[in-house]
């Protein structure tokens, strides 16, 4: 039988949630996002400078899942246990998945397995260049693998190295975000 955990919920990062009340943590099951000192580039160029324009691709997602959560009621079905004491959950806000929210706007992608209607809204967000799809951003799985310095602090040029020196990324290259297509359908 399903485990539900509803109640205010505080915002951790991108994909985690805090349920003081019950002292649980649960992340969004079926997605990923940057973690919050992670940094991504905007592939436009900005002033004189060699490197582009860093965005705090953490905490923006934060802010949107913040914003998406505000004061409701949180309502999550417990899927899985995570390691690390961590559940793994399906949850909603005002009627609203906020795992499909945090893709819709760009500010997450899925992991496997993911339901059909989640990997729809992360090619909707990709294609319209929505939320981190619009920068080049490391793969979050590269990024905790690789980033010595985990704390606030981190400064952008320590992303920038790691993205000089990538296995792969997860949005598309710099040349390819500034010869993009001008969109036509609206």
């Amino acid at each position: 039988m399903p485990v539900t955990i509803a109640g205010r919920a505080s915002v951790i990062d991108g994909r985690t949630l805090w349920f003081p009340h019950r002292g649980l943590m649960v992340r969004l099951a079926s997605i990923d996002a940057c973690a919050l000192p992670q940094w991504s580039y905007d592939p436009r160029r900005h002033g004189d400078g060699m490197i582009p324009k860093p965005v705090p691709c953490g905490p923006l997602g934060k802010a949107w899942l913040k914003r998406s959560v505000s004061n409701a009621p949180v309502k999550c079905t417990v899927v899985t246990h995570e390691g690390g004491g961590a559940l793994l959950g399906r949850c909603t806000a005002r009627g609203r998945d906020l795992a499909r929210e945090m893709l819709r706007v760009g500010w997450a992608r899925t992991m496997s397995p993911a339901p059909a209607d989640y990997l729809t809204w992360q090619t909707y967000a990709m294609s319209a260049r929505h939320g981190m799809w619009a920068t080049y951003v490391l793969d979050m799985d590269e990024w905790r693998a690789k980033a010595v310095d985990r704390t606030l602090a981190r400064r952008p040029i320590a992303d920038f190295n790691l993205l000089a020196e990538r296995d792969s990324e997860i949005s598309p290259p710099f040349e390819d975000a500034r010869n993009r297509p001008r969109r036509t359908d609206r």
